[in-house]
């Protein structure tokens, strides 16, 4: 079955490469559109999901993710919308040069074929991804969670709709379906047909793929997510980042999980910060200073710090230097995203060059480490590797490099 899905997927991305700009924006279109004309058939298959979903105990975090509504299909389609919106990269001339021989070189972004994406939970990376994919000209096989197949089928057939009212192969966008782990693992082994494999998960899913896979891959690993507040941070500043960094939406990668204060700080609104914390229902794990003050509280150990919650919990500890922070993050960061709360440039650029994060945020709530956020429309991922893009990847990602190299007739001598 696998190998059969990425036959045609490699028969579609032939197609798909050659697709001109205003057919692939026509198709988005009409993707967008044709989301909110299903909105009833994907919420029937997605309740069904959840019903599914109430016998595998699934955290808060993790159901939210996988639950949608009419509004958020709303915001699926509107997502596709502001792709469109986007330059194609696919041709895009990025430097042209002669050399002294009479080399003429243009350096040209090409689609890389067939990507594959594995991703937990939430429905609404079929439609970003698919359109993404196409938008690069790549053809995208989908591999979701095991609790989810339902929803990305309904999503998925939606999509497809789209393709096949504009003459395109359906095939552009293909969903695996099986539930089967060990088929995860055979997909990511698919070398001859897939060029690329994006994954969207946990540790478990990032440690299958590393000892499993023998296509390619970008790590979108983990996000244990710090913010550290100076002493000399805004006090305005400190709740409404915390609490929106943590409270809006605790599932996702880009929310915080430990946050450090520090003693000046903590000192002057340590209790305020706290409780600010506790009345928003924060499960909170802090230093022995703080649970001094909240005994109720239970106490920070390593394992917290080195925790990506993905639920509304906190590590909290207190440090009396930036050069501690620095240090605490070094060592448990996973490379995803980092804050800093200071009125000083000085000691927000040594925060900035002394941790190797794909993101830093100066001042700024982490939960803008997105896509969608920083302009990309949506985004297939977020890299944590330094090899081929890192941080928030949209359509240039997508895409790699050759060169094309024209001459009158040259011979190299």
């Amino acid at each position: 079955m696998l190998k059969d899905i990425g036959i045609k997927a490699q028969k579609a991305a032939e197609q798909v490469n050659k697709l001109d700009s205003d057919l692939k924006n026509k198709i988005i279109h009409d993707m967008s559109s044709q989301l909110l004309e299903d909105t009833d058939s994907i919420l029937d298959a997605n309740n069904q999901d959840l019903q599914n979903a109430t016998n595998l105990n699934l955290s808060s975090a993790l159901v939210d993710r996988l639950t949608l509504s009419k509004e958020r299909l709303v915001g699926m389609s509107e997502g596709l919308q502001k792709i469109i919106d986007l330059e194609d990269p696919v041709n895009l001339v990025t430097k042209s040069w002669k050399t002294k021989e009479g080399l003429n070189i243009d350096k040209i972004r090409s689609p890389f074929g067939v990507i594959g994406v594995i991703y937990e939970a939430r429905p609404n990376v079929t439609s970003d991804v698919s359109a993404l994919c196409l938008k690069s000209g790549n053809a995208v096989v989908l591999k979701g969670s095991s609790y989810c197949v339902d929803s990305n089928d309904a999503i998925l057939k939606s999509l497809q709709k789209a393709l096949k009212s504009n003459h395109v192969d359906i095939n552009s966008i293909q969903l695996i379906k099986s539930k089967d782990r060990d088929d995860a693992i055979k997909f990511m082994q698919l070398k001859d047909y897939i060029d690329l494999i994006v994954p969207r998960g946990g540790r478990g899913l990032i440690d299958t793929l590393v000892a499993n896979a023998k296509v390619p891959f970008i790590l979108d690993g983990d996000g244990n997510v710090h913010l550290y507040i100076h002493d000399d941070a805004k006090k305005e500043y400190i709740n409404d980042i915390i609490i929106n960094s943590k409270v809006q939406r605790p599932g996702v990668c880009n929310a915080l999980e430990t946050l450090l204060i520090n003693r000046k700080v903590y000192n002057k609104f340590g209790k305020e910060i706290i409780s600010e914390l506790i009345n928003n229902n924060v499960e909170l794990f802090v230093d022995k200073d703080i649970k001094n003050e909240f005994p109720s509280l239970e106490q920070v150990t390593e394992t917290h710090f080195a925790t990506e919650f993905h639920d509304l919990k906190l590590a909290v500890g207190i440090v009396d230097t930036l050069d501690e922070a620095i240090k605490h993050i070094q060592k448990y960061s996973s490379g995803h995203t980092e804050g800093i709360i200071s009125e000083s440039t000085k000691v927000a650029e040594q925060f900035s060059k002394s941790i190797d994060s794909s993101v830093i945020f100066i001042n700024t709530s982490t939960r803008f480490t997105d896509g969608e956020m920083f302009g990309f429309g949506a985004e297939v991922g977020i890299s944590t590797q330094k090899l081929h893009v890192r941080g928030p990847m949209g359509l240039e990602a997508l895409t790699t490099e050759r060169y094309v190299v024209t001459t009158e007739g040259i011979i190299r001598k």
